[in-house]
């Protein structure tokens, strides 16, 4: 299908030089590619389908980059890619992983700031005006200055729930000077909207922008209201008032997430369109936005009456909006994080008639790890959605934690990075009995803003705070079993934690070796009584799932069945290497250390996350500070072993390997590609281990 208009769009020059008849087209055109674009690669849809208008119309008006647009979370900024001479990777399949989800300046000098995370636009903006305005007052006659014109902030789609943006708010009133805010007002976060601030929202948007209180009047800051969010022609002439104002402005407009997912095709007529255009004819505008009720719903959870799949969403508060799966990928089986946050839930809803101090709490992002809309509903008080807000959602945890309760905090870890202060303060300092649900963690294939490779080496050297890295279900939920004891049990007391347990959620590894049947070695250790929970040595101490010699291998986590079967491949060379689950990466188990000392000439620590800083780094720290030295015997012309300093070797010293990521970032390569990169996989041990002990 021909592209027209669209096909014409080289930079925001071209925006400017179209007709205004051509403009409608444009935004046509684009929530069609859109439309195509989510069926075919899966992203962020919903919320870019709603800042079509917005979009073109900030390109109309502004002149970017000397205009500096600053897009808040950045998955609201595939519009913005298509204006600014990216078009091709949304429109050609062949070229539609050129680029990222989120904006990135090494892609244009019209994006800004590489941004995955939300709530800092506005802070950003701060910063881009302040440089401006200092350099501006210092140039001379000449009008020496920064090169910067309007700043922009588009901050909306659940963003302003974020603390931050209200820290952002609060200065750049104070600061003054050129600052344009663009809210977009679309009634949803990932799931509903959560917090106070949204009924007065609600009242703005029904009052035509009139009612009080304003919260943005509130911070000191102009505002301006757009109803149709929707309406190119609205916008333009909106930002055209704004445009070069002397001091900070919100620009509220309301949009509709979503807008131009078609309604089922009543007729022939329709399902033609749909198939041609990718939206419905039947009460559409002529920017292709559908007309829908599926608004404005007032259940206590803000259910959006819509559990469609992934790859089904509508126009409207619809949670499936926010992420559109692609169809090649109907059908698979969940990811780890649905997964094994179904089993989470589970088993936590069947004690909540019991435990009235449980709580589930999220902040945004439920459906992505396994908290079902069916969940939430019969949970009730058990479930406490705080929007985008993960400073706030540890910090409540721990006052919930204070009281008596069971608090349960859920999300991805890259997410919790936002709120390190409170895993410090709050959480560690004070004691605080929370349980931290750990998604992604490790190594993933995502992109460069939710990589959790460094989820180890930030939890598990924050003091007082245990990390469990289950390598089954059963361990995951003897783990969260462990991790929740009712605040009845006293902290500290065997069989209870004494402070904040963060349970990495098992990934892509561990499923398949569930999915393929593999026991790796658990059955076994079950069977012989080693394992279960019912004191707290039973869950920070290593298991050893296979008695072997010579070699150890110690796989953390997601690296365990990286560890099995790399002993299988040793096997058939003639070693019989010992394999040890550690189960735990905040303390060294050093009676498990010690009793590879005899016996053991290699140990091999294996890690799907970053080396430096990590764990395996301990354990080769470990043996480095605990040399044995040997005796003055006929033991020092052993051959294997480490010297003492003194010209004798013991062989109780076993050199140790670590085996791991670099530090650096990743942007969406592969998993399969990273264990290649880093050395993790069976091949690759092997061959380490091999040279290693012919050394």
């Amino acid at each position: 299908m021909a592209n027209g208009i669209m096909e014409r769009i080289s930079g925001p020059a071209d925006v400017k030089a179209l007709s205004h008849g051509e403009l409608h087209a444009l935004c046509k055109e684009i929530r069609a590619a859109l439309l195509r674009y989510g069926r075919e690669h899966g992203g962020h849809i919903g919320s870019n389908l709603g800042m079509v208008e917005a979009t073109v119309a900030l390109h109309r008006v502004f002149d970017s980059p000397r205009d500096r647009i600053v897009f808040d979370v950045s998955h609201q900024s595939y519009v913005h890619k298509m204006l600014t001479g990216r078009a091709a990777a949304y429109l050609d399949p062949s070229r539609f992983d050129e680029v990222t989800g989120f904006t990135n300046p090494d892609e244009s000098v019209h994006d800004q700031f590489v941004l995955g995370h939300t709530g800092t636009s506005i802070s950003l903006a701060c910063g881009l005006a302040k440089t401006r305005d200092m350099e501006r007052a210092a140039g001379d006659a000449d009008g020496m200055d920064s090169g910067i014109g309007n700043v922009v902030a588009v901050i909306g789609d659940g963003s302003l729930s974020s603390g931050v943006a209200f820290e952002g708010m609060n200065n750049a009133a104070e600061q003054g000077g050129n600052l344009i805010i663009v809210f977009n007002d679309n009634e949803m976060s990932i799931a509903g909207d959560f917090g106070g601030m949204y009924g007065p929202l609600a009242r703005l948007r029904a009052s035509d922008g009139t009612a009080q209180p304003n919260i943005f009047n509130a911070f000191g800051l102009d505002y301006r209201y757009v109803a149709d969010g929707n309406d190119v022609d609205a916008l333009v002439a909106a930002f055209e008032e704004i445009r070069d104002i002397d001091h900070p402005v919100v620009v509220h407009i309301h949009t509709l997430k979503g807008a131009g997912f078609a309604p089922e095709p009543t007729d022939a007529k329709d399902a033609s369109d749909v198939a041609a255009h990718g939206v419905g004819s039947a009460h559409a505008t002529d920017t292709g936005v559908n007309a829908t009720d599926n608004v404005g719903h007032t259940e206590p959870w803000h259910s959006d009456h819509c559990n469609l799949s992934d790859h089904e969403p509508h126009e409207g508060q619809c949670e499936a909006s926010h992420w559109q799966t692609p169809d090649k990928a109907i059908g698979r089986p969940e990811d780890p994080r649905k997964h094994y946050g179904k089993i989470a839930m589970a088993a936590l809803e069947r004690r909540f008639p019991t435990e009235p101090g449980l709580v589930v709490i999220s902040p945004a992002t439920p459906g992505s790890n396994g908290i079902t809309h069916e969940f939430r509903e019969r949970a009730g008080a058990h479930y406490m959605d705080t929007g985008i807000t993960e400073a706030h959602a540890v910090t409540v945890a721990c006052g919930i934690a204070k009281a008596g309760g069971t608090p349960v905090v859920a999300t991805t870890a890259s997410f919790f990075q936002r709120a390190y202060d409170m895993f410090f303060q709050e959480m560690s300092l004070n004691r605080s009995r929370v349980t931290i649900l750990d998604f992604l963690g490790g190594l993933s294939g995502s992109d460069n803003t939710h990589s959790g490779a460094y989820d180890v080496t930030m939890f598990a050297n924050i003091p007082g705070v245990t990390m469990l890295l289950p390598t089954s279900r059963e361990d995951y939920l003897d783990a969260l079993a462990w991790a929740t004891t009712p605040a009845t049990v006293p902290a500290g007391a065997d069989g209870a934690p004494d402070g904040p347990v963060v349970i990495r959620v098992p990934g892509e590894a561990i499923l398949a070796a569930e999915r393929a049947g593999e026991a790796l070695g658990h059955a076994a250790t079950r069977a012989s009584g080693t394992h279960g929970v019912h004191g707290t040595s039973d869950m920070l101490s290593y298991r050893t799932t296979r008695h072997g010699s010579t070699v150890a291998l110690l796989g953390l986590g997601n690296a365990y069945p990286l560890a099995w079967h790399t002993a299988e491949s040793l096997a058939a060379e003639g070693i019989d290497a010992t394999v040890v689950d550690p189960r735990q990466c905040t303390t060294l188990d050093t009676t498990a250390l010690e009793s590879l000392r005899d016996d053991h000439r290699l140990v091999v620590t294996l890690e799907d996350g970053q080396l430096e800083g990590g764990w395996g780094e301990k354990v080769t720290a470990y043996y480095a500070n605990h040399r044995m030295h040997a005796a003055e015997t006929d033991r020092t012309n052993e051959t294997a072993g480490t010297d003492d300093g003194r010209g004798a070797r013991d062989p109780r010293n076993p050199r140790v390997i670590n085996v791991g990521a670099e530090k650096e970032f990743t942007d969406r390569i592969p998993l399969a590609d990273l264990d290649e990169r880093y050395g993790l996989t069976v091949d690759a041990v092997t061959a380490r281990v091999r040279r290693a002990l012919a050394d």
